[in-house]
């Protein structure tokens, strides 16, 4: 995997078994690319404090990694405190990398054995009401070739509940405009077949048939949505697509790509969608991870009944 940019430097000895990890979790274990490129980021940052206090793997303990942790938690003058969730990570991260070392016969001891993650909260997605989605789907306007594919970009991730990865995945084969539906890549490259409702199918046979020809130009890019130079759109780009529509109709604080497949799910369970099959548009391996959306429902009705009951109140 090539080096991120921001990723911080660490020991050859680490950085080699953390590369034999990655290449382990890549290609056995088939994890995201996103992922893998968050554990090594975590491993390196590990290794990078393990040099500081000139440790080697071998000689790590429990109490090490707890001060690993203990030091992002708190934070300093040039770092902010780690949130919980991206502090769980690390913890899962660096758990699988030990257990991997013992499996390959690097160390004999697991200093990860008995550490303990920060307590889990549950913090409930944002999500649009109805009236927010058609602001924001409404706002790309006009018949130039970006207004045409922010259309049916928006529309898309929105009618499919897809994260940002697969929207900008998506492939021209992908998606059967007469079938009404679609092929998503999610996490460990598994495939799923999803819907394309009327009005998706529409905006995206208007950006087949006039926008992407323009942006593409004499280029022959495979990937669904490009940018304006005819290439493949990033996630960088496509964010600001979508922060830049929600700027313009004033949802810019609550709004992010992934605030679309959450909008896709809350609108689907309020509508009598059933948890099964929710579970699979999203691509969810877990069942408990969609149900996230039905607590978010629950909340949803018992705020419109206590602000509306007149003999109601909290």
């Amino acid at each position: 995997m090539a080096r991120s940019e921001t990723a911080p430097p660490a020991p050859a000895g680490i950085e080699a078994e953390i590369l034999d990890f990655l290449a382990y979790l890549e290609l056995e274990r088939g994890l995201s690319r996103n992922t893998l490129e968050a554990y090594r980021s975590d491993l390196l940052q590990f290794g990078e404090f393990l040099d500081r206090r000139a440790l080697s793997l071998a000689d790590t303990q429990h109490g090490d990694i707890a001060a690993f942790l203990s030091e992002l938690a708190a934070g300093g003058a040039e770092r902010p405190p780690v949130a919980a969730a991206t502090l769980a990570r690390k913890v899962a991260a660096l758990r699988s990398f030990y257990r991997h070392l013992r499996r390959e016969g690097v160390l004999e001891h697991d200093p990860t054995a008995d550490l303990r993650g920060p307590p889990k909260t549950r913090t409930l997605p944002r999500v649009l009401s109805r009236e927010e989605v058609a602001r924001l789907l409404s706002d790309p306007r006009g018949a130039g070739p970006r207004a045409v594919r922010d259309r049916a970009l928006l529309e898309v991730m929105y009618a499919c509940g897809l994260r940002a990865s697969e929207a900008i995945g998506l492939e021209l084969a992908d998606v059967d405009l007469e079938e009404g539906v679609l092929c998503a890549r999610g996490k460990g490259s598994k495939e799923r077949l999803v819907p394309i409702g009327s009005q998706a199918v529409a905006a995206l046979r208007a950006y087949c048939r006039s926008g992407r020809p323009a942006l593409l130009g004499v280029g022959s890019e495979s990937r669904l949505f490009v940018n304006s130079r005819g290439t493949r759109l990033t996630r960088q780009g496509l964010y600001k697509i979508v922060q830049g529509h929600a700027r313009r109709v004033g949802l810019e604080e609550k709004m992010s790509p992934h605030t679309l497949r959450h909008t896709f799910a809350t609108h689907l369970l309020a509508g009598g969608c059933d948890l099964r099959s929710l579970q699979e548009m999203l691509g969810h391996a877990d069942l408990a991870t969609t149900q996230v959306y039905t607590h978010l429902s629950a909340d949803r009705l018992k705020d419109a009944y206590f602000s509306a009951h007149p003999r109601a109140s909290r």
